[in-house]
């Protein structure tokens, strides 16, 4: 066989089953995750998102959303243009770093699902620049619970700050932070390139394969998909973990 699709309806979280994957020798020396995929009914899925939960919590279809690194948009011929266009505008202030496939009757493009490595550590250095861009800068205004924000900013991280940020954000945060990414550079680490990527408090770090090439700009970039997201605080949290020459 090329691939195993797990389907999993009904399982909002596939935390589980990454970490079983990532984490279980037979698995992980035999298997690896290659993207996970949301099927999304292009004619209901607005609803599903504006459900309220009797408890307060995030709903299902939010949660696969802010998961996914694909979204096959279903059913679009049942729906007006205006009514696609703002439905993936949504989709997008949601999970804007997830690629959108538009399909008819289910009928996807294998190529753009299978085979591509889409969930992987180094995936966030193919990111659009645009992505790490405040939505203050914008001018919009995410009502959504469920969002995404990207970060960058230029230097070099102190790695023990860092590590303690993270730590620190992961054991308060967890439950709230369904997927995070990031390109790193560290003082003393010379050119080599770090990248991580982590769903909830599950995080996998080390090396990107090609180094900080001579002269390259030193540009960290970090990824957060979650629940009630404060860019301002995060950027502000992870700025603080900069290396600063003493004086």
């Amino acid at each position: 066989f090329d691939a195993i699709l797990l389907e999993i309806t009904g399982l909002a979280d596939p935390a589980p089953v990454v970490y079983t994957v990532q984490t279980n020798p037979k698995m992980s020396d035999n298997y690896r995750i290659d993207s996970i995929v949301c099927l999304a009914d292009c004619k209901h899925i607005g609803a599903h998102l504006d459900e309220k939960k009797p408890d307060g919590s995030i709903n299902e279809a939010l949660q696969q959303v802010a998961f996914a690194d694909k979204i096959l948009l279903n059913k679009i011929d049942l729906v007006t243009r205006e009514e696609k266009e703002a439905l993936e505008a949504r989709l997008r202030t949601i999970n804007k770093f997830a690629t959108v496939i538009e399909t008819e009757r289910s009928r996807a493009p294998l190529d753009k699902i299978l085979g591509l490595n889409s969930f992987n550590m180094e995936s966030i250095l193919s990111y659009d620049p645009s992505f790490f861009e405040s939505e203050e800068d914008k001018k919009i205004h995410n009502l959504e619970l469920v969002q995404s924000v990207g970060i960058k900013f230029e230097g070099n991280l102190h790695a023990q700050w860092f590590n303690m940020f993270m730590m620190d954000l992961l054991r308060e945060r967890a439950a709230d932070l369904y997927r995070t990414k990031g390109l790193l550079s560290f003082h003393g680490q010379g050119n080599t390139k770090f990248v991580f990527q982590g769903v909830h408090e599950q995080i996998n770090f080390g090396p990107a394969k090609n180094p900080w090439a001579e002269g390259e700009t030193r540009l960290n970039k970090f990824v957060f998909i979650g629940k009630n997201l404060d860019r301002a605080e995060l950027t502000k949290g992870l700025m603080e973990c900069l290396y600063k020459e003493e004086a």
